[in-house]
C-alpha cells in the first residue's frame, strides 16, 4: 500500500469526512483513496468553496470534515476558508500535497501559511510514520476542535507503507470538569443576582438543557451569540441574538442585567455592541474550555475553565433548593413573547414599486419558507436582516461563517450545511457582492441537486463601504446585473423580486420537485447603512 492510499484508508476507518475538493495531480491519489474507503466526496469549482463548504458541514454535523487540495496554489486558493475555520475552532482536516523542491513552481512555505491563519500544520514524515502522523492530525482536529493542515509530500505519497494495522475510531475525551472553587464562586454570583442574563456562544452548543435548567432556578434570561443562534429556540425566556442583531427589547433587557454569564461565549465587541450592552454595574462571568479566553475582551469577576454543560450542572447542584424569580415575571414574559424578535412593528416599510425593503423581504421569507430550515448568511451590510428575521429550529439551523469577516463565503457555506442537514431546507442569504464572488459554486449546487434557496439582497454595491465611509463611491458601486438570468444559465430557477407580491412564486417552487436551486434576485431599497455595521466599524 502506498502512503497516499494509507492516509485515505486510515481517515476512512477513523470516520472522517465527507471530503470536499478540487482535484489536481498532487491530491489525486489520496482523494481517490478516501473515496475507495467509503468517504463521501463532493467536488467544488474552487478550493475556497471546498474549504468553506467543509467548514460548514463540520459545524452542522459534528464530524471532522476534510478538504483536499493540490500543492501550492491549491492550498492558497483555500486559505480564506481555512482561516475562517481556524478562527471558528472548526474541527477540520486539510489534506494538501507538498513539494520540497525549491525550484518547483508550486513551492511555498505551507507550514508557515497554515500558522499565519491560525491552523495547525502537521506532516506525513515517512512511510513508517504515515499512519501515526495521520492519526495524530485527526486526533488534534477532533479532540482539540482545531483546523489542521496535514502536508503530504509528493515523494512520500508514492512510497510503500509497511503493512499497517487496523485503526480503531477515536473516542471523545471526557468533558473537562472545572475547579470546585470556581464553581462555588460562580454559584455565589448567580445566587446573588437579581437580573441575571446568560449568553451562550459556540462553546454552549450541546449544553442547552443544562444551561436552561440553571436559568430556570435563578430566573435568568437567555440569549446567544450569533454563531449559537437557535440554541434556546422557543424557550419563553429567550431573547435571541445578543449584540448588533438584538431587537430593541432584547438590547434593553441585556443592558439592564446585574449579572452576565458567557457560556462558551467570548463576550466580544460583536456580542456586546462594543460593550454598550454591559451595564456599568453588571458583574461578569465566563465559562470556557480555554483559560486564555477568560477576560480576553473585557475584565470579568469570575472565570471558570470547564465544559459548559458540566459547569451548569455543578452550579445548579451548588445552589441546592434555592430557586429565585430573578429577572423573570409574568409581565415580562408577555413582553418577550411579543417583542423579543424583530417584527414589522419595529419599522416603517419603505418599499416602492421597484424596490423592496430588506426588512419586509426577510419577514415575508420567514413566513413563506418551511420552519425546518438551515440558514447560512454571508457577510455585508445586509447580513443583519436574515439573521434577525429568519427563525431557525435550533443551533443546527444557523451557519454563520463570519469569524474572518470575509464576504463571498455564504454560498459555499450553504452547500456544506445542506449536505450536513439533508432533512432541512437550506437557505443562503447573500449580498450581490458576495454572490458575484462565489457564483461558480452555483454549478456545484445544481450538479449535486441541492434544494437550495439563494436570496440575494441586491443593492448593486458593496453596501458597507457605500454607507459607512465618506468619499468617492464609484469604486464600490456597480451597474445593475440580472442575477436571476445568471442563475438560470447555471440551471437554477431564477426569480426577480421587486415587491412582496413577487415572492408568491416561491410557493410554486416549494411545491415542486426542488431538483435545482431557486435563486431570488431581490432588488432592495437603500437602508442608509445598517446600524449594526456602523457600530462594528468603530473598531476599525
Amino acid at each position: 500500500m502506498l502512503v497516499a492510499e494509507a492516509v485515505g484508508r486510515v481517515l476512512a476507518e477513523l470516520g472522517a469526512g465527507p471530503v470536499f475538493a478540487v482535484v489536481g495531480s498532487g491530491n489525486f491519489h489520496v482523494t481517490n483513496a478516501l473515496r475507495a474507503g467509503g468517504v463521501p466526496f463532493y467536488a467544488t469549482r474552487h478550493e475556497g468553496g471546498a474549504a468553506t463548504a467543509a467548514d460548514a458541514c463540520a459545524r452542522m454535523s459534528g464530524r471532522v470534515a476534510i478538504v483536499s487540495t493540490h500543492q501550492g496554489c491549491g492550498l492558497t486558493n483555500a486559505v480564506t476558508g481555512i482561516g475562517e475555520a481556524a478562527k471558528s475552532r472548526t474541527p477540520l482536516l486539510v489534506l494538501t500535497a507538498d513539494t520540497a523542491d525549491p525550484l518547483n513552481n508550486f513551492t511555498i512555505d505551507q507550514d508557515g501559511l497554515a500558522r499565519s491563519v491560525g491552523a495547525i500544520p502537521e506532516r506525513v514524515h515517512s512511510p513508517e510514520t504515515a499512519v501515526a502522523d495521520t492519526v495524530r492530525a485527526y486526533r488534534t482536529a477532533l479532540h482539540e476542535r482545531r483546523t489542521v493542515v496535514l502536508n503530504l509530500p509528493l515523494d512520500a505519497q508514492s512510497m510503500t507503507v509497511p503493512t499497517p494495522e487496523t485503526v480503531a475510531p477515536l473516542d471523545n475525551p471526557p468533558a473537562m470538569r472545572p475547579d470546585p472553587g470556581a464553581i462555588t464562586e460562580l454559584a455565589e454570583l448567580v445566587s446573588a443576582a437579581e437580573r441575571p442574563v446568560f449568553i451562550a456562544g459556540r462553546g454552549g452548543r450541546g449544553a442547552a438543557a443544562e444551561i436552561r435548567a440553571l436559568a430556570d432556578a435563578c430566573g435568568a434570561l437567555l440569549a446567544t451569540s450569533a454563531v449559537a443562534h437557535g440554541l434556546f429556540h422557543e424557550d419563553p425566556w429567550a431573547l435571541g441574538i445578543s449584540g448588533g442583531f438584538a431587537s430593541p427589547l432584547a438590547a434593553e433587557l441585556i443592558q439592564g442585567a446585574d449579572l452576565v454569564v458567557g457560556w462558551g461565549c467570548a463576550l466580544n465587541p460583536w456580542t456586546t455592541r462594543q460593550g454598550k450592552l454591559i451595564g456599568s454595574t453588571a458583574r461578569l462571568a465566563q465559562v470556557d474550555l480555554e483559560s486564555s479566553a477568560l477576560g480576553a475582551h473585557r475584565p470579568i469577576d469570575v472565570g471558570v475553565v470547564g465544559d459548559a454543560a458540566v459547569t451548569a450542572r455543578l452550579v445548579l447542584a451548588e445552589l441546592g433548593q434555592r430557586v429565585t424569580p430573578g429577572y423573570r415575571s409574568s409581565g415580562l414574559r408577555g413582553r418577550i413573547a411579543a417583542r423579543a424578535r424583530w417584527s414589522t412593528a419595529d419599522y416603517t416599510d419603505e418599499s416602492t414599486a421597484e424596490l423592496i425593503d430588506p426588512r419586509t423581504l426577510s419577514a415575508e421569507l420567514d413566513r413563506i419558507l418551511p420552519a425546518e430550515r438551515v440558514v447560512s448568511v454571508d457577510s455585508g451590510n445586509f447580513m443583519g436582516y436574515p439573521s434577525a428575521y429568519l427563525r431557525v429550529p435550533d443551533e443546527f439551523g444557523f451557519c454563520f461563517t463570519q469569524a474572518f469577516q470575509s464576504i463571498g463565503l455564504g454560498l459555499a457555506t450553504a452547500i456544506g450545511a445542506a449536505i450536513a442537514r439533508p432533512d432541512r431546507l437550506p437557505v443562503a442569504a447573500l449580498g450581490d457582492g458576495g454572490f458575484h464572488m462565489a457564483a461558480a459554486e452555483l454549478e456545484t449546487a445544481v450538479r449535486l441537486g441541492l434544494p437550495l434557496v439563494v436570496v440575494v439582497y441586491n443593492d448593486a454595491a458593496y453596501g458597507a463601504e457605500v454607507h459607512h465611509f465618506t468619499g468617492d463611491h464609484t469604486t464600490v458601486r456597480f451597474p445593475p446585473t440580472d442575477i436571476a438570468a445568471i442563475a438560470r444559465g447555471f440551471g437554477c430557477t431564477g426569480l426577480t423580486v421587486r415587491t412582496a407580491g413577487d415572492l408568491a412564486s416561491i410557493v410554486d417552487w416549494l411545491g415542486g420537485p426542488r431538483s435545482a436551486p431557486l435563486v431570488i434576485d431581490a432588488k432592495i431599497t437603500d437602508d442608509g447603512g445598517s446600524w449594526w455595521l456602523a457600530e462594528a466599524f468603530h473598531a476599525h
